[in-house]
């Protein structure tokens, strides 16, 4: 079984971390209605996607 030969250091540990940060979603707006939400997604307010309307929804 492999052994790590040294004791990783502090910083060696926290750079290699650094990149385990939450990233803020990345929204669009709704073509139909300009609400945000996230892409290739049915929109949670009027129910379109790609200028189709996927989910019958009551405006």
């Amino acid at each position: 079984m492999a052994v790590p030969m040294r004791k990783l250091s502090k910083r060696r540990t926290r750079m290699r971390a650094s990149h385990h940060a939450i990233q803020p979603k990345n929204l669009r707006d709704c073509a139909r209605c300009g609400t945000p939400g996230p892409s290739h997604r049915v929109c949670d307010k009027c129910g379109h996607y790609a200028g189709r309307e996927i989910v019958a929804k009551e405006d």
